[in-house]
């Protein structure tokens, strides 16, 4: 039998126009210390994107979340925030900013598998309800 694990994950999301406080969401970052487990999923809606901002430069925002993906998975090439242990990497990626990419709160669960967990999650909250398949909306409710 499979233990169930304390994880905490947050939101990301994207905020092109700062001022204007409009968002959606882009990406779930999962972090579960007993499991050994920090992962990230990003994906960039570039119709939502442009709704809230025909300027927006999709390629530079692809970059930031690709980046932050690499920090998740500690890929030494994202720098020096990705060598630091996973507890750091998940504080540091969950940390309140005031930029063009944010996260939400931090939110608690318990997971026998978190890379299941971080599919769900991303499926549940970046993937916009109509293009999601009949099995993926059942399993949300």
């Amino acid at each position: 039998m499979t233990t169930a694990a304390a994880f905490q994950y947050v939101v990301l999301r994207v905020v092109p126009r700062v001022e204007r406080g409009e968002c959606f969401n882009a990406g779930v970052v999962v972090f579960c210390r007993t499991k050994r487990y920090l992962a990230a999923r990003v994906e960039l809606d570039e119709q939502r994107l442009r709704a809230l901002d025909p300027d927006a430069d999709i390629a530079l925002l692809r970059n930031h979340l690709d980046a932050l993906v690499r920090i998740a998975e500690g890929d030494r090439s994202a720098g020096a925030m990705a060598v630091l242990d996973a507890s750091d990497r998940f504080g540091w990626l969950a940390a309140p900013s005031s930029t063009v990419i944010q996260c939400s709160p931090i939110h608690t669960g318990l997971s026998t598998d978190p890379g299941e967990t971080l599919e769900r999650l991303f499926i549940a909250l970046v993937r916009p309800l109509e293009g999601r398949t009949s099995k993926e909306s059942s399993e949300k409710r």
